[in-house]
């Protein structure tokens, strides 16, 4: 009577000790694509970085600021943009996203970035 009261336990430790193998191994190939990715996104920077800046505003606010002012402009965690040129001039803007205010950390655009962003955002009126 004990002999068969073993049998499924021995089962239910063998199928877990192969599903840890299992799942080991997929971990293992996961690990490389994650790696793959990350040196992929260090390259991409670097090249961005290298002096290709894109001239498209919202393209730029949409990587850098969008996150804190909203996709809108509307404001979220940072403070609403849609009518901030109304309030700041091109060169006060340039100013903010180049040193930081309040909250803001400094340097979250190139200097290139930062003109084409004030000159966009100075015409929200």
């Amino acid at each position: 009577m004990k002999k068969n009261a073993v049998v499924p336990y021995a089962i239910i430790a063998v199928l877990g000790i192969l599903t840890v193998i299992i799942i080991s191994f997929v971990g293992v190939n996961q690990r490389d694509d994650i790696q793959q990715a990350e040196e992929g996104g260090e390259k991409a920077t670097e090249e961005t970085q290298e002096g290709e800046t894109s001239d498209d505003p919202e393209a730029i606010f949409e990587s850098n600021c969008a996150s804190c002012h909203g996709a809108d402009l509307s404001g979220g965690a940072g403070p609403d943009l849609t009518k901030v040129g109304g309030n700041l001039s091109e060169e006060e803007i340039h100013d903010i996203i180049i040193n930081g205010k309040g909250s803001m950390p400094p340097g979250m655009a190139t200097e290139e970035e930062a003109g084409v962003l004030a000159g966009w955002l100075a015409e929200k009126k």
